[in-house]
Formats: C-alpha cells, structure tokens, sequence
C-alpha cells in the first residue's frame, strides 16, 4: 500500500492523517479514493491505504468510543426519534475495516422510516457483536413494549428479511410463533 501513499500529494497525505488522526476514516477513504481513483485505485484499496495509516499513527489515533449499548442509552436515543418505535431491528453490516458488525435500528411508525440507535462492533474485552445487539435489542424491545426482530443472529448475512417484510408492521405475531422478533 506504500506504492499508493506515495502517490498522493503532501496536502493530501497532511489531509489523510488529519482524518485518521480525529478517527474519521470514510472521510480519509473518500479522500485517497478521490485522489488516487484516476490512477486505477478501487475503493478496497483506498481502504487498505487509509487502514495502513491508522496502523502506521497508532496510539496517537483519537479513537471513537464505541456506541453505548446499555438500556438508558439507547432509550434516550429512541426517544429522540422523529417517530414512535413500532419495532428494534440488529441488522448486520461490513467493510473492510471492521469486518462484520450489527447496527441496531429502531423501526419506525412512518411508511419506511428508522432510526440509528447503535453499532455493534468487535471487541477485544466484549461479547461478539451479535450477542451484545441481541441483549442490548431484545432489552429495549421490552422497554418500548414492540418487537425485537434479529433474522441471523447466528451468521452474517446483510441480505436477512427485514422486519417491514416478515412481519405485517404493527401486527401481532401468529399464534405459536417464538418470542416477538426473534429469528426463527
């Protein structure tokens, strides 16, 4: 990836490590994407290269903190929603960097509105994302009084049904059907 580094121009390399150094890697992607894109560097690559440089910065790297997921938290964020929760939905999600991840959402009462409410990312002193989305979702489900819908805890799959088309939204599940949401 060094070959690629070089290639950029001393503002714009002052610019990449301006990015990463406030932990702001799309816009240090986008940067060396748009810069370097001319030359025949993808999108992977550009990611590669940005990532490269978060390594080469280290410790000096403001890093985010991780979204909370306890129950006040994300309550809080529900609440500010521009719309009423009708359902808590962990999808799964990936790139590069973070390799797999689970984004919780709150499904709301709008025709296809939600809302952010967190990402489950891996942690070194965590559970994997999927049980922290799991407990953090299915607590706030219950808290809300709506459903949890999580369609592959288990494995990856960003393409999994999604609670608007599984379930006729704001309708109670079949009778006999597991807890409301939970995969199946």
């Amino acid at each position: 990836m060094s070959g690629w580094w070089d290639c950029l121009e001393e503002r714009t390399r002052t610019e990449v490590d301006a990015d990463v150094l406030r932990d702001r890697r799309f816009t240090a992607v986008r940067t060396v994407w748009a810069a370097l894109r001319p030359l025949g560097l993808g999108l992977y690559e550009a990611e590669k290269v940005v990532h490269a440089r978060y390594e080469a910065l280290g410790d000096r790297v403001a890093r985010t903190p991780p979204d909370p997921l306890d129950l006040p938290s994300l309550a809080a964020r529900a609440a500010g929603l521009p719309g009423r929760p009708v359902a808590v939905e962990a999808l799964w999600d990936g790139d590069t960097v973070h390799d797999w991840f689970v984004v919780l959402v709150a499904v709301l009462d709008g025709p296809a509105g939600e809302g952010h409410l967190a990402t489950a990312l891996h942690r070194r002193d965590g559970p994997p994302p999927a049980v922290a989305a799991a407990e953090a979702g299915h607590a706030l489900a219950d808290h809300l009084g709506v459903p949890f819908h999580f369609p592959s805890p288990h494995v990856p799959d960003d393409g999994a049904p999604r609670w608007r088309t599984t379930t006729k939204a704001g309708a109670a599940p079949p009778a006999g059907s597991p807890r409301p949401g939970t995969a199946t």
